[in-house]
């Protein structure tokens, strides 16, 4: 994969902003005394008079991006995964989605990709918050296409919309001209006919190599990409379901709550199927290089592609 291009998301949402506000002059950046961080200092080099630094403060900076958004503005309000789902979870609650006002939450590092931060900023259970505030879209993108269109399609969605970008660089798998982004619509990648793997943000990519391993070994498995965790596609989950029998879910956060449970939910009632949840099983991160920790937590594309075969096998 080294002669393949990869972004970091968080670059990806930086430089989606700048186009952003070239675009839109009501388009307001927040941040949390993190902008070199969570690349919100791109926006910030460009329109230093549309940036403005709350300092060490999330639930406030929640709290502001909640008000200027009553003014027409629409603030884009930006921290780590684990400040804004976790420090500020209350305020995201009870000013923004309480009230579903237009505000937009950019939250960089998540899952355990941040590597040698360790467990306190490896935020693996931002997904299952976000998901319980009625109203909230949860947007988490694969790649740097994927990241640019989310943060487009976030503005133009009239709501709370929690944005979930990672620190290390992914590989660019959607640069292609049939790209189509479209909220609340998963992406299939690849056919199958004899297993479902269902991915969500830097697990696709992980996914894809496993499908290719799978292939190897006369196993046909179907791909889906869910860029858009709620509102859930549920029609092609279902869908797929039925169609190749058992499901796999794979993502960089914990399996209690997030993708895995979210497609848990809509098969039990529409399609009961035998589903596998692949994802930090029920434990916190540890420092570590983040190669290293996706390989040891089984989501690099070998883990995934072992865990797939040994439940298609049973």
């Amino acid at each position: 994969m080294s002669d393949v291009k990869k972004i970091a998301t968080r670059d990806s949402y930086g430089n989606a902003l700048v186009e952003l506000g070239a675009e839109h002059d009501n388009v307001i950046v927040l941040d949390a005394d993190l902008a070199a961080a969570t690349k919100t200092g791109t926006f910030k080099k460009v329109y230093p008079e549309r940036h403005i630094d709350c300092g060490i403060a999330e639930g406030n900076m929640m709290g502001i991006a909640a008000g200027l958004s009553t003014t027409g503005i629409v603030p884009f309000a930006s921290t780590f995964a684990m400040f804004a789902a976790g420090r500020a979870f209350e305020q995201v609650r009870n000013s923004i989605g309480y009230p579903h006002l237009n505000v937009k939450i950019g939250a960089t590092h998540a899952g355990i990709s941040v590597g040698e931060d360790g467990a306190s900023h490896q935020c693996n259970e931002d997904i299952a918050l976000m998901r319980t505030i009625p109203g909230m879209v949860i947007l988490n993108p694969s790649d740097d296409v994927e990241a640019k269109a989310c943060v487009k399609a976030a503005y133009e969605h009239d709501g709370p919309v929690y944005l979930r970008f990672g620190r290390l660089a992914v590989p660019v798998i959607n640069d292609r001209p049939d790209y189509k982004f479209e909220l609340g619509k998963g992406v299939v990648l690849r056919e199958g006919k004899d297993i479902t793997i269902v991915a969500t943000g830097l697990c696709v990519n992980s996914a894809l190599e496993a499908a290719e391993k799978l292939a190897a070994d006369g196993i046909d498995a179907k791909v889906i990409n869910i860029h858009t965790i709620k509102p859930l596609d549920e029609e092609l989950i279902v869908a797929a379901a039925k169609e190749t029998g058992k499901v796999v879910t794979v993502e960089e956060h914990s399996v209690i709550g997030g993708l895995g449970s979210a497609v848990c939910d809509a098969l039990a009632e529409k399609a009961p199927t035998p589903v596998k949840k692949i994802g930090m099983q029920d434990v916190f991160g540890e420092s570590g290089p983040a190669a290293a920790l996706l390989a040891k937590y089984q989501l690099d594309g070998e883990g995934v592609y072992q865990q797939v075969k040994e439940f298609y096998n049973k």
